[in-house]
């Protein structure tokens, strides 16, 4: 039995991607993981829904709630947790997944892009936490986990799109901050950020195309970071901002190019990462 076995994981941005990958281990461990995307409905461009990855978690041994859920929407992240908690018993992890990105510098980014990226990426993760922890600090194991990146201040990193850098620093700055605030709660928050970049929609529409798959891992290597993660000890582990293939080859994993899309191209590594 695992330790994550009737514990409910709560994974924003989990339709697709990284966040269908986490789910899916989790599932595999024995959660109960809630599926909390925007994508109700399918995409013209981009596969998986709410309900598609929910068929796949109950198919992988987990139990599955799909929420529809913007997280830019106060009271319907309070509204979602509180569901969460009712329908499986509690609530006892958290993964920020969700994320919005756009590659522009400050004179090329819109002020309703410059939004849309705080308030997705840092934000929610202010108010995910803040909503959830009532019902972490009833959890005999509770962590808060999001995907965001080493604070990496060389200003090569802020040049030509300091909006998007603010906003996925600001999700690592408020969980070093929440780790020291939480400890006394048995709360482990921690980040977690790839070494190379992953095969994502956001590398294909935001970053340059589907053509750099080949230059990347699979999102499976984030999933398995972070099932890592969340199956430590949260008064043991908190305040870290892991990189994934660091964090495995400590728990003994010794041949990366299992998650690489193609073994014979060269990994491209991700942004803040020198």
């Amino acid at each position: 039995m695992s330790i994550l076995t009737n514990k409910t994981v709560f994974i924003t941005g989990a339709s697709r991607g990284i966040g269908r990958e986490i789910a899916l281990k989790c599932a595999a461990a024995g959660a109960n993981v809630v599926i909390a995307a925007k994508s109700a409905e399918p995409h013209p461009k981009l596969s998986g829904t709410i309900y598609s990855v929910a068929e796949e978690v109950e198919l992988a041994g987990g139990k599955a709630l799909p929420i529809a859920l913007d997280v830019r929407k106060e009271i319907a992240v309070k509204k979602a947790l509180a569901q969460a908690n009712e329908t499986f018993g509690s609530l006892d992890c958290i993964v920020n997944n969700a994320g919005a990105i756009s590659l522009t510098n400050v004179e090329n980014t819109s002020p309703k892009r410059y939004d849309l990226m705080q308030q997705v990426n840092h934000r929610a993760v202010y108010t995910l936490s803040h909503y959830a922890l009532p019902y972490l600090e009833e959890s005999s194991h509770a962590h808060i986990l999001s995907l965001s990146p080493p604070l990496n201040l060389d200003t090569k990193w802020l040049k030509d799109y300091s909006p998007y850098t603010l906003s996925k620093y600001g999700m690592t700055l408020l969980s070093l901050g929440m780790a020291e605030e939480f400890k006394a709660k048995r709360i482990g928050v921690n980040c977690l950020w790839p070494k190379t970049m992953i095969a994502t929609a956001a590398i294909e529409f935001a970053v340059g195309s589907k053509d750099m798959f080949k230059n990347c891992r699979t999102p499976e290597i984030m999933a398995d970071a972070a099932l890592a993660i969340l199956l430590s000890d949260p008064k043991e582990v908190t305040g870290n901002t892991f990189i994934d293939e660091n964090l495995l080859d400590k728990t003994g994993v010794t041949d990366f190019s299992y998650y690489a899309v193609d073994q014979n191209s060269t990994l491209y590594p991700d942004l803040f990462i020198d």
